[in-house]
């Protein structure tokens, strides 16, 4: 070993060894390195696409879809004939393929080419239903949400009403096609209180294939009541209607029809669907009920002098011109007659009550026995909320028309589920009262004010005594109203909360159920029904359990970890999953 004239390296202490050599490092002071984790600190970018959530809501006619957080979908999609076109199909540019519907519409249910899927579920293709749907997810994903095929969580937002096989093939489909880790189910009429701010209401969604009156309290389904009375029985109203037009009788005719509707005089569904859209209009009701407008000062609306003729008694001729028809024809409608059609497919003001089924009730008889079979405090809330959504809620004077028909059955029935002659005879007759009984639809009883406690005289003791013998007794304790509580007046004073309103009518505007859906998975809400991937493709949806049998608390136990690890580890665990209020099979 040789030897050298440099100075030799000194000695390290251990101390020295354990904190490392610094001798590269700078005298100066400065920030120490840290390790950055891309996941959590990463750029915005790319931790929206970590959590992005695709917010799904399907309907028989329309999907729509978007991100969650956002105020409304990228893409809406109306399901029709010119969807299930292949690639390289360019019949739709020939001159003769408008014309030609007839060929395309026939050996199916006339309309049945514009729906994803039908209630009735005998005979329903559910492949076909899954191949539409996938193939209109497919093509949002790449040209409106712009993303690529990797994983994301899904909401689904369905009707209360679906039957399960249809949910059944909609899960199979996204799952199969997409590969999300999970996918969320919500109720559509939940979400539409949601979205309108509230907590509790009662949602009358006027669908195609039917419409359903739901009441929500506090974010909870408490009933649902439906009838046929929706879109597709007012677009065969409206062939109906024109069909009536076409050959030149009355518009209210009703005949029995043989001929079919693929003839030569007949109107394609779309053209009628079209009709029905732009031209038609709702009533108001021949005696307007009397509406309380407390709050503010009344509104003057604007009106035109010149106008004179009321629009119920408007005879003016509207050209309509009929172009899928053979030949083309153009006919001429007065425009009171326009709203014909609404007036017989959602109100029926011809028939008595008696001559309908429980699935086919107009809708202010729907909506009012809605209201009739709640319970006392769910009644006053929901009342106060009424929320209309759905396609055909849009029709001019129908939300007013259907509100002034339920302010006047509650007016002349009252809320009383008693009906009929014994009931009238009972009223009237005071002897059959009980004294200080008072009925549902009365007013409550005066309760007197507190007199200051004397000292009592016999004398008058036994006066007072002998004139109570002749008069009325006094009232029942029962109706007496409830003593102040001053520590809830203090609170309220204090935050000034203003008083809630219930106990009258009145109508809410909603944003909807995607909206609502939207806000909710962004503001991460539990979901009434969460499905996760692996468990579906080893059970399916005969493994679901039905909402009794599932541990609500341990479901709800999630971590914070990346991934959501032991959140999957639990639901894995227990292999204990539910639907939600679709059920179980």
């Amino acid at each position: 070993m040789s030897s050298s004239a440099g100075p030799s390296l000194p000695h390290r202490a251990v101390s020295s060894i354990r904190a490392g050599d610094r001798s590269s490092l700078p005298s100066t002071p400065h920030t120490p390195p840290r390790a950055i984790v891309p996941s959590a600190f990463g750029s915005p970018s790319t931790l929206r696409a970590d959590e992005d959530v695709v917010i799904l809501e399907l309907g028989s006619r329309r999907m729509r879809l978007g991100f969650a957080g956002d105020a409304t979908p990228k893409r809406t999609v109306s399901f029709g004939p010119e969807q299930q076109r292949r690639a390289g199909d360019f019949r739709a540019w020939d001159a003769t393929y408008q014309a030609d519907w007839r060929r395309r519409a026939s050996g199916k249910p006339w309309g049945t080419d514009n729906e994803l899927w039908q209630l009735d579920m005998r005979g329903q293709d559910l492949a076909l239903v899954g191949d539409k749907l996938e193939r209109e997810l497919r093509d949002a994903f790449t040209k409106y949400l712009l993303i690529d095929s990797r994983s994301r969580k899904f909401t689904l937002v369905l009707p209360p009403t679906l039957p399960i096989p249809l949910i059944s093939s909609v899960l199979d489909t996204i799952f199969n096609c997409f590969q999300p880790p999970s996918i969320s189910i919500l109720s559509s009429p939940v979400m539409t209180v949601m979205a309108a701010g509230t907590r509790s209401g009662l949602v009358i969604d006027i669908g195609w294939h039917e419409t359903t009156v739901t009441a929500v309290y506090e974010f909870r389904e408490v009933h649902s009541w439906r009838t046929v009375r929706a879109g597709k029985l007012l677009v065969e109203e409206t062939y109906e209607f024109l069909s009536n037009a076409i050959r030149g009788r009355p518009g209210t005719a009703r005949t029995e029809r043989t001929e079919d509707k693929l003839e030569d005089s007949a109107v394609s569904f779309e053209e009628c669907e079209e009709f029905a859209i732009r031209m038609l209009w709702c009533k108001r009701a021949t005696n307007e009920p009397a509406l309380d407008r407390t709050e503010g000062l009344p509104t003057l609306h604007e009106q035109d002098e010149t106008e004179t003729v009321p629009p119920v008694e408007d005879r003016s001729p509207m050209a309509v011109n009929l172009n899928s028809c053979n030949p083309p024809k153009t006919v001429e409608i007065p425009f009171a007659e326009l709203a014909e059609p609404c007036e017989a497919v959602f109100l029926e003001p011809y028939l008595s009550p008696r001559c309908f089924d429980d699935h086919e009730l107009p809708l202010h008889l729907l909506v009012y026995q809605a209201l009739l079979q709640l319970p006392l405090d769910v009644r006053a809330i929901c009342m106060s909320r009424i929320l209309f959504t759905g396609g055909c809620s849009n029709i001019i004077g129908l939300k007013g028309r259907i509100l002034d028909e339920v302010s006047l059955l509650a007016k002349e029935r009252g809320w009383d589920s008693v009906r009929g002659k014994a009931v009238d005879q009972y009223k009237k007759n005071p002897k059959l009262r009980r004294n200080g009984s008072r009925q549902s639809n009365d007013e409550p009883v005066p309760v007197p004010a507190p007199v200051p406690v004397q000292v009592p005289i016999p004398a008058l003791v036994e006066k007072s005594t002998a004139e109570g013998a002749e008069t009325a007794p006094p009232p029942n304790p029962a109706h007496a109203a409830p003593e102040s509580d001053h520590v809830e007046e203090m609170i309220k004073r204090d935050r000034d909360q203003k008083p809630v309103v219930q106990g009258k009518l009145r109508v809410l505007d909603t944003l909807g159920a995607w909206c609502g859906a939207s806000m909710a998975t962004q503001l991460k809400i539990p979901a009434l029904a969460t499905v996760d991937r692996e468990i579906w493709l080893q059970q399916g949806v005969s493994g679901a359990s039905r909402p009794s049998e599932v541990d609500v608390r341990t479901q709800q136990r999630q971590s914070v970890g990346a991934g959501g690890l032991i959140r999957g580890q639990v639901s894995q665990s227990n292999n204990n999953w539910t639907l939600g209020v679709w059920g179980a099979i």
